[in-house]
């Protein structure tokens, strides 16, 4: 499987055999199942006080053998305060169904809110999303905009990661065919309705750009951090989440020429284990 390059102008120069890695078959079921369980990553335990709904001074009151028992008094069996002159006159609390009291079965902080997956099928379904970025129909289907001439996977020399400035890096986006999907997300950029304002997530936003790089540090993150739902990732940190937003493969994806020639060292250093194990 033959891929093309495109250089900082939008135009292609040359091709390149790619990995293997893009030929993984596409599996939908198995990248919804592995984004749904890394969410679960992202959570943090919670769970109620053991003191909440008891700090009170009450009492138990009903048994005959009691000084203020209230058997056929039509007077709830419950422990009381001891706020009043009577005891039997005192607030029930201190246990369920009563005012000011615990909940019946409340959040423990104590039980692990994340789920565990196996470490092949997060690798299986990583493939899997990748292969996706290379299936143009997968790519519009999930909503994104780009020209009708542009050859997926989109690949750029690696020059492209050295762009200092926005203006050029949108100068490449225009050359590729893919600003109209930067502003299709600027446009659905929504504020959000309710107290989830006031929460750290004023708007609601969409996702657009992926941009895969080398290495960590690179000036492009810089020129690419101010457009809407454009997101930069080494490919060390390359996850399924960013890759399958929403559980959706077939993320707009961006690839640099040096990001593909490391997934080819990858598999030729894995021959060369195998085979002195081999032997």
């Amino acid at each position: 499987m033959k891929g093309s390059i495109y250089n900082i102008d939008g135009k292609v120069v040359r091709e390149i055999e790619l990995p293997k890695v893009f030929e993984t078959e596409y599996n939908p079921v198995l990248i919804r199942k592995v984004v749904n369980f890394l969410e679960t990553h992202r959570l943090q335990r919670k769970g109620a006080s053991h003191r909440a709904g008891r700090d009170y001074v009450i009492e138990y009151v009903g048994r005959r053998h009691l000084p203020h028992s209230i058997i056929s008094r039509d007077i709830a069996r419950r422990k009381k305060t001891k706020e009043r002159r009577s005891l039997i006159l005192g607030r029930a609390t201190g246990t369920a169904g009563t005012r000011g009291g615990p909940k019946a079965h409340p959040l423990r902080p104590e039980k692990k809110p994340w789920k565990k997956i196996n470490k092949k099928e997060i690798i299986k379904a990583r493939k899997s999303a990748i292969a996706a970025t290379a299936l143009k129909e997968r790519v519009r289907e999930r909503g994104h905009l780009f020209r009708k001439e542009l050859r997926f996977p989109i690949i750029v020399e690696s020059g492209f990661e050295n762009l200092k400035k926005s203006k050029d890096f949108k100068k490449l986006l225009r050359g590729l065919g893919v600003e109209e999907d930067v502003e299709r997300a600027k446009k659905r950029k929504v504020e959000r309705a309710g107290k989830g304002k006031m929460r750290g997530r004023r708007y609601k936003r969409k996702k657009s750009l992926l941009v895969v790089v080398s290495e960590e540090g690179k000036n492009i993150e810089k020129a690419a951090r101010n457009l809407e739902g454009v997101d930069v990732v080494p490919a060390k940190k390359l996850s399924v989440r960013e890759l399958a937003p929403g559980t959706m493969a077939g993320r707009l994806t961006l690839w640099s020429e040096e990001t593909i020639k490391l997934f080819g060292k990858k598999k030729a250093e894995k021959l060369k284990e195998t085979n002195k194990q081999k032997r």
